[in-house]
């Protein structure tokens, strides 16, 4: 897979991984906001957030009716939905762009789910290398405790409860993101991961995050010429967002 600034794009990828529960989320949305408040033209997209398909994937995982396979095609219809329609056009136009999950997600979950390597990555092989990808390295533990702060069970699927690896959807977490984390560090050399202690305070971790985003792209090339306001909102985690959306559910 070749980067982007290998094909010659203006724009750069920026993409993070890692387990549910790593803070990953929280520590890209962190860098999107010092972006934006440094005056670059940044974009920010997420996995799974596809108008195309995000309302078929809810009603399957609330009927618990999706296969491995159907697990799999939807996300990489997601992906690829996404790709065309605003990633590609916007590293087009010399914007930073930032993934919250790329196509390593699919490479380490699907694969743990039962689906063979090659036929993923075949889904996948029109996707460019992200220029900086992040992998949060967290403790399964420490993943489980985040998750469980701001709501009070874990998902069914983020359990992988699907798998049918234990009656105990804690044992099962732990059973099903420890194969994850070992698909992620098997990939880890082989795709140039940046690995980061994701066990560290958020601001702590946010602060490496930055100086690698500085030390890896001239962010001088991304500032827009009349820098964007904020808005005058309070900061807002994922983690937070994700808890109000369980609440109103």
């Amino acid at each position: 897979m070749k980067t982007f600034a290998q094909l010659n794009f203006p724009g750069r990828l920026i993409a993070v991984e890692g387990l549910d529960g790593s803070g990953k989320s929280t520590q890209i949305y962190l860098l999107k906001r010092w972006l934006e408040a440094e005056g670059i033209k940044v974009y920010f997209s997420e996995w799974n957030s596809s108008e195309l398909v995000k309302s078929a994937t809810s009603k399957g995982k609330k009927r618990e009716l999706l296969t491995p396979t159907t697990f799999s095609l939807i996300h990489a219809t997601d992906f690829a939905d996404r790709y065309e329609r605003h990633l590609v056009p916007l590293l087009r136009a010399g914007y930073i762009v930032l993934c919250d999950r790329y196509v390593f997600t699919a490479f380490a979950r699907d694969v743990t789910r039962g689906c063979p390597p090659d036929w993923v990555r075949g889904n996948y092989s029109f996707a460019a290398a992200p220029d900086l990808t992040m992998f949060f390295k967290a403790d399964l533990e420490v993943s489980l405790n985040r998750i469980l702060e701001g709501r009070p069970k874990l998902k069914f699927f983020e359990a992988g409860m699907d798998l049918r690896l234990s009656t105990d959807p804690y044992e099962s977490f732990k059973i099903f993101q420890g194969r994850i984390l070992d698909q992620y560090l098997a990939m880890s050399q082989e795709f140039n991961f940046h690995t980061m202690d994701a066990n560290e305070n958020v601001e702590k971790q946010q602060v490496l995050v930055r100086k690698l985003v500085s030390e890896r792209i001239d962010l001088k090339k991304f500032k827009r010429r009349s820098p964007l306001p904020l808005p005058p909102s309070l900061l807002v985690t994922p983690e937070a967002r994700e808890a109000e959306e369980d609440k109103a559910a």
